[in-house]
């Protein structure tokens, strides 16, 4: 069967040499929101697992980790962050952490992670030249903030991510907010705004081995095609099939793109916190099926020296990229 087509019936845009045939499908932009709409939709029921500071192992679902990521994102909004405003965050690899990589990107302000592992005054440094409206911090880290108490006087707000039971009190920073108090009156509907894919979705600074770090701002585009990329088969090889456990810190380079690759094929994901040693991370791996992880080095010689010390070898583990 011959079926004519006008050709009005096709868009076209003037490229200046003359007429481009525009294909129909599919006019969406590339948005970190849109992960976490996918996950949520067809990986609701698929596990996000983490040791928390406090100690406990948390878990939920990605279907929860979007409700919560929604409810941040109007808590930021009630605060009066306006589209492009940076967020500072402070944080282990956590499902807190995950909660702001979306709430805050997705709703058009900038994550930007510092690296708890500098110097105190490269930590005010990045602050003050990245502009961050708001800083998010992990109970770890909050003889880090007192000590630069005075240097944080232009943010909005400090946000201590825990729960009330474990909010810590300080004269030197009397005014912190309660990361669970936050949220927790917040909807846990929120529309994601219809942005432009090449709209600034993170932020993050070099070491500054030559001079003052430098930041480099990464795109929603840049995140879903490189987290697309981790995905691949000869890259990380992630599917539905795999837990994948990021051991490389979510403040350096997004934890490799771990946080977007996972929910965007529907892998499990574990999340370590801040204990690294090789005792703890076998224990984690064991107990929660990892089948990838990711991390430095150091932190599989630490590893690989423990397991050869206690006669322990792994039963669900399969690929490991290592880099550094």
């Amino acid at each position: 069967m011959k079926i004519a087509y006008d050709a009005g019936d096709f868009d076209r845009k003037n490229s200046g040499g003359g007429n481009v045939m525009l294909g129909q499908m599919m006019h969406s932009p590339l948005l970190v929101s849109s992960i976490l709409r996918h996950a949520s939709a067809y990986h609701g029921d698929t596990e996000v697992v983490s040791r928390t500071v406090e100690g406990s192992i948390h878990r939920y679902t990605y279907a929860e980790l979007s409700g919560r990521a929604q409810k941040l994102a109007n808590a930021l909004g009630r605060l009066g962050l306006e589209n492009g405003d940076r967020v500072g965050t402070l944080a282990w690899n956590g499902y807190r952490h995950m909660e702001l990589y979306y709430g805050v990107s997705g709703s058009g302000l900038v994550c930007h992670t510092i690296n708890p592992r500098l110097f105190p005054e490269q930590i005010a440094y990045l602050i003050a030249h990245a502009g961050d409206r708001i800083l998010f911090s992990d109970l770890s880290f909050l003889p880090i903030l007192e000590a630069l108490a005075d240097r944080l006087k232009d943010l909005k707000a400090v946000v201590i991510m825990t729960d009330e039971a474990h909010m810590p009190k300080s004269e030197i920073l009397p005014g912190l907010v309660c990361y669970e108090t936050l949220i927790a009156g917040e909807s846990d509907e929120y529309e994601w705004p219809d942005i432009d894919e090449n709209t600034a979705s993170g932020l993050c600074y070099t070491s500054g081995t030559t001079g003052e770090p430098k930041g480099v701002l990464y795109s929603h585009r840049s995140s879903v095609l490189h987290g697309m990329t981790c995905a691949l088969p000869d890259v990380m090889g992630l599917s539905a099939l795999d837990a994948a456990s990021p051991i490389v810190p979510m403040f350096h380079v997004n934890a490799w793109g771990v946080p977007f690759a996972a929910p965007m094929v529907g892998a499990k994901l574990v999340m370590p916190g801040p204990r690294l040693d090789g005792a703890s991370l076998h224990e984690l791996f064991e107990q929660e099926g990892v089948t990838f992880t990711a991390g430095v080095p150091t932190v599989w010689l630490a590893l690989l020296d423990w397991m050869d010390l206690h006669a322990q070898s792994f039963t669900s583990l399969k690929r490991v990229a290592i880099g550094g």
